[in-house]
C-alpha cells in the first residue's frame, strides 16, 4: 500500500515538470527546383523557418538555409547529400507548451496609458528570387592616318554594349553590342561600303523558373558558341546538374552579318554542369543542321567543354564533325582545339594549346569552289606554349612560342615571343617595359623590337604612355631588307568613375614615307545593381 501511495505521490509531483518540457513540431517542405549552387524548397509557411536553419532528408541533416521567402526558401546541400526534385524534408520546431506563471495583482489599474503605443508585428521582407544587375558601355572614336606618299583616310566609331539581368529584379533580361562605322574618306575608285552597322549581339531572355530560360533574337550561346549568333529562339532547361537546349532560327548573312531568312538552322543539345569546392566544369554536345534556301548546306554535331580544376588547373576543348556530303553520309573532322592552363604558384603560370582546323564546307552556298576545296583540304594546325614568371616583387618576365602548319609544308609559321616588366622604377616612379617577337614564315622573316614606358601622374587621374618600336623585314624573294621605326604617345584621362577619353598619336618612318596616326576613344561605363 505505501508503494501504490508513493507512486501516486511521485506522479504529481513530476507531472508539471513532464509538461514544462518542449514539444516539436514537424514542418514538411517539397523540394521544388535543383540547380548546380542551390537548392528550392516549398513550404506552406515559412514564418518560424530562420536563415541558417538545417532542415533534414530521411532524418538526416542536408540543406542550410540561405534565403528565404513567405513560402519557400533557398538552401545549400551540407554533408555530401543526395537531392532531387520532389523529395520531402522536415524543419524539427521546438515549442515550449507551458507559460511562466504571473501572479495577479487585483489592485492593478487595468486601463493602457494613452501614450503606451501598442507595436505592430513587423514581417521579414521577401527576399527576391533574381537580382537585376545592369551593366554597360558605350564610346565614340575616330581614326585617321595621313601619309606624304598615300591618301589619308579617315574614320568614325561608335559602339554600345549592354547586359541588363534581371530588370527590376525580374525574370526579363537584355543583352547587346552594337556597332556603327563610317569611313569618311577613301581611295578613288573604291567600291566598297563606307558605312557599317553590325548587330552582333541583341537578345531578350526570359526566366520562366530558374531552370528554364527562353531567348529569342541574335544570341551566341557560351555553351555551345561552335555555331555562332543565331537569329531567332533558343531554350535551355535544367533537371539538376544535366541541361538540355534546342535552337531555331537563322544564320547571319556570309557578306554583310545582317539577317538572311534564306539560312535557316535548327538543333539541339545536352550538357552537365558540375560544382563543387574542387572543381568547375561545363560539358555540352550537340548536333545542327544548316540550311540555304531550303536545301541542306552543312550538317554536324559539336562538342564543348570547360573546366576549373582545384583553382589552379583550367582546361577547355572543342570539336566539330561534320556528317553530311552532296554525296550522301561523311564524317569529317573540321576543328578540333585543346588547351591547358596551369598556375604553379602567384609567381609562376603555364599555358599549352593545340588546334587544328580544315576549311568548313558549305555544299550550297560554296557550290562552285567544292572541287578545289576538297582537293585542297589540308588541316591548318598550331600549337602554342606560354610561360609568365614573377621572379620577385615588380618583375615580371614571359616567353611564348607558336608554330603553324599543314601536312603539305605549305603556309607554315612559327612565332617567338618574350618581354620583361619592371612595375616600380627606383626614384622616377612607373613602369617600364621591353619585348621581343620573331616571326618566321615560308616567304618573311620578321624581327620586331619594342620598349615602352608608362607612369601615373595628377593623383592617378591621368596615365601617360611612350614607346618606341623597331622592325625589320628579310622577303625570302628580295635581296633588299627593310626597317621600319614607330614612336608613339598615349594618354587616358579618367573624367570620372564612369568616364574616360584616350588619345594616341604614332609616327612611323619606312624608307622615304612618312606616316602619323591619331586616334581618340570618348568611353562612358554605367552599372546600376539591386
Amino acid at each position: 500500500m505505501k508503494l501504490i501511495l508513493m507512486s501516486i505521490l511521485s506522479f504529481f509531483c513530476c507531472a508539471p515538470c513532464l509538461m514544462a518540457q518542449n514539444k516539436k513540431e514537424v514542418l514538411i517542405g517539397t523540394v521544388s527546383f535543383v540547380t548546380s549552387n542551390n537548392i528550392y524548397v516549398k513550404f506552406e509557411n515559412t514564418e518560424s523557418i530562420e536563415i541558417g536553419a538545417v532542415l533534414q532528408l530521411n532524418n538526416t541533416d542536408c540543406l542550410k538555409v540561405t534565403e528565404k521567402s513567405s513560402t519557400s526558401v533557398v538552401c545549400n546541400i551540407i554533408k555530401d547529400c543526395v537531392v532531387k526534385k520532389d523529395d520531402k524534408v522536415t524543419y524539427v520546431l521546438k515549442i515550449n507548451d507551458v507559460q511562466p506563471t504571473e501572479e495577479i495583482d487585483d489592485n492593478v489599474d487595468e486601463t493602457i496609458p494613452a501614450e503606451v503605443i501598442q507595436p505592430k508585428e513587423v514581417y521579414p521582407k521577401e527576399e527576391p528570387l533574381y537580382k537585376e544587375s545592369i551593366r554597360g558601355r558605350i564610346s565614340v572614336a575616330s581614326y585617321s592616318t595621313f601619309s606624304d606618299l598615300r591618301e589619308d583616310r579617315h574614320r568614325l566609331q561608335t559602339q554600345f554594349s549592354l547586359n541588363a539581368n534581371h530588370i527590376n529584379n525580374g525574370k526579363f533580361s537584355i543583352e547587346s553590342f552594337l556597332a556603327y562605322r563610317n569611313n569618311l574618306a577613301q581611295p578613288e575608285n573604291y567600291s566598297g561600303r563606307t558605312t557599317i552597322f553590325n548587330v552582333y549581339n541583341l537578345n531578350a531572355t526570359y526566366d520562366a523558373t530558374p531552370t528554364l530560360s527562353i531567348s529569342m533574337g541574335r544570341k551566341i550561346n557560351t555553351k555551345a558558341s561552335t555555331f555562332g549568333a543565331n537569329d531567332g529562339l533558343q531554350v535551355e532547361k535544367y533537371f539538376g546538374n544535366f541541361y538540355f537546349g534546342g535552337v531555331a532560327g537563322f544564320r547571319p548573312d556570309f557578306f554583310d552579318y545582317a539577317f538572311n531568312s534564306d539560312l535557316l538552322q535548327y538543333g539541339g543539345y545536352v550538357g552537365m554542369e558540375n560544382s563543387t569546392d574542387s572543381y568547375l566544369g561545363t560539358t555540352t554536345i550537340g548536333a545542327m543542321e544548316q540550311t540555304n534556301a531550303g536545301a541542306t548546306d552543312r550538317r554536324y554535331i559539336f562538342f564543348q567543354h570547360s573546366s576549373t580544376i582545384a583553382s589552379n588547373l583550367n582546361l577547355f576543348s572543342s570539336g566539330e564533325m561534320d556528317i553530311f556530303s552532296d554525296s550522301g553520309s561523311e564524317t569529317r573532322l573540321t576543328n578540333l582545339y585543346l588547351s591547358a592552363r596551369y598556375r604553379f604558384s602567384r609567381a609562376l603560370n603555364a599555358m599549352v594549346s593545340y588546334d587544328s582546323r580544315k576549311r568548313i564546307i558549305y555544299y550550297e552556298s560554296f557550290r562552285t569552289e567544292i572541287e578545289q576545296i576538297l582537293d585542297e583540304d589540308l588541316a591548318r594546325q598550331g600549337i602554342r606554349a606560354r610561360i609568365n614568371v614573377r621572379p620577385s616583387k615588380g618583375i615580371y618576365l614571359g616567353a611564348s612560342y607558336s608554330s603553324r602548319f599543314q601536312s603539305d609544308n605549305q603556309n607554315k609559321s612559327d612565332n617567338i615571343y618574350g618581354y620583361i616588366t619592371f612595375s616600380k622604377i627606383p626614384k622616377i616612379g612607373g613602369r617600364i617595359n621591353g619585348s621581343y617577337n620573331m616571326n618566321t614564315s615560308n616567304y618573311l622573316k620578321s624581327n620586331i623590337f619594342s620598349t615602352r614606358y608608362s607612369r601615373e601622374i595628377f593623383n592617378n587621374i591621368i596615365n601617360a604612355d611612350v614607346y618606341y618600336r623597331l622592325a625589320k623585314y628579310d622577303y625570302e624573294n628580295q635581296d633588299s631588307n627593310y626597317s621600319q621605326s614607330y614612336y608613339g604617345l598615349q594618354i587616358n584621362y579618367r573624367i570620372s568613375r564612369r568616364w574616360q577619353f584616350n588619345i594616341s598619336g604614332e609616327m612611323s618612318q619606312f624608307e622615304d614615307e612618312n606616316g602619323f596616326r591619331f586616334y581618340a576613344q570618348l568611353t562612358k561605363r554605367f552599372m546600376k545593381k539591386k
